[in-house]
């Protein structure tokens, strides 16, 4: 590779990093679809402030009026002056007495255009509301430097371009490119803002299965803050100043020099699981981003080695998801079978672990 396109591809992936948003981000941005603006419809509503938000900024008062927005998408429209207060243009800053007439007329623009493209992907569940993604291995979750087609947001807008209308095309927490399996879309801006709230609050379920190099002997929490590396902008780090970040960790099943285990998100910050195993220093197998070295154990099975070694990225996937149904008000909870590579990295570290047993 010439070193110029070595320079490039560092500052893509640099990028990327960059770029990826918590799982907890406040929806600040569109990232809209696709090439249809024309077919996305307008937003018209009128309103009264409620009594009870004499103080309140304006932008909070419509926040309370209109949940099914997100903040900044309100934000937005009053900038543009698509919201009017009383008649009028007014700053999202403005502070209100409660009682006051609204009205919005907005057609949500996009941001980006990105295009519609036909994207292999497994929909675990689709209703009016959301969509539950199996995401494989290797499917970027949205277009970015380095990868502006093939992602899995152009498949979304292609299978339903309704989310064309809905912020981020409805995109609300993501995955890795490597890691795989669950992940939940909005269908409708107000499923979108009641996900995005879950999130903040900590009510959303995600549990994911990992293979670590290292034998834990017992559970245990990890509650320490998450920031960029200040060694490798690649990746993230356990830092001082970094943002609140919590994983609980199980341990499933213990192999020679290996574990499997359940790691249960609280926060959902930028490769918060490995970074937190990392720390604790348990790196996932097949990541040596975060450290991974290849371990073996003390005289391994042959196919436990051609395995390891054919292991090219992270062993994490995302197993549960659990969801209240912003329409229905029910807990659902979903699941999503292991991919074949991660359960024949489990078979052979169990083949490995009964020949140990036996002695060789």
């Amino acid at each position: 590779m010439p070193p110029a396109w070595g320079r490039m591809a560092k500052a893509n992936r640099e990028w990327q990093v960059d770029h990826d948003y918590d799982d907890e981000a406040d929806g600040d941005g569109l990232f809209l679809g696709a090439q249809a603006s024309d077919a996305v419809p307008r937003v018209l509503a009128e309103g009264v402030l409620p009594v009870s938000s004499v103080g309140l900024r304006l932008d909070q008062a419509l926040a309370l009026l209109w949940p099914q927005y997100s903040r900044s998408r309100l934000q937005q429209w009053l900038r543009s002056g698509e919201i009017l207060l009383d008649g009028q243009p007014a700053a999202p800053r403005r502070r209100v007495l409660g009682g006051e007439q609204v009205s919005v007329d907005a057609r949500p623009e996009m941001a980006e255009r990105w295009s519609a493209e036909p994207v292999l992907f497994d929909v675990v569940h689709a209703d009016r509301q959301l969509i539950v993604i199996d995401k494989p291995v290797g499917l970027v979750v949205h277009p970015g430097a380095g990868n502006p087609n093939g992602t899995l947001v152009n498949g979304l807008l292609y299978r339903f371009p309704e989310l064309a209308a809905v912020p981020r095309a409805g995109i609300v927490h993501r995955l890795d490119k490597d890691t795989s399996g669950l992940l939940v879309v909005a269908r409708t801006e107000t499923a979108h803002g009641h996900l995005l709230r879950q999130l903040a609050e900590r009510s959303m379920g995600r549990i994911y299965l990992a293979v670590c190099e290292g034998v834990p002997t017992a559970g245990f929490r990890v509650d320490a803050p998450i920031g960029r590396d200040p060694r490798n902008r690649l990746r993230m780090a356990v830092v001082s100043d970094g943002r609140p970040a919590t994983t609980h960790v199980a341990v499933e099943e213990r192999f020679r020099a290996h574990a499997l285990l359940r790691c249960r998100l609280e926060t959902g910050r930028t490769h918060q699981i490995r970074a937190h195993l990392r720390h604790e220093g348990l790196p996932l197998v097949g990541d040596g981003l975060y450290g991974a070295k290849g371990r073996l154990p003390k005289m391994p099975a042959a196919a436990l080695v051609v395995t390891l070694r054919a292991f090219r990225r992270q062993a994490l996937h995302a197993a549960r998801l659990d969801v209240i149904h912003p329409e229905e008000g029910c807990l659902r909870s979903f699941e999503a079978p292991l991919p074949s590579d991660f359960s024949q990295l489990l078979a052979a570290l169990r083949e490995d672990a009964a020949l140990g047993e036996g002695g060789r």
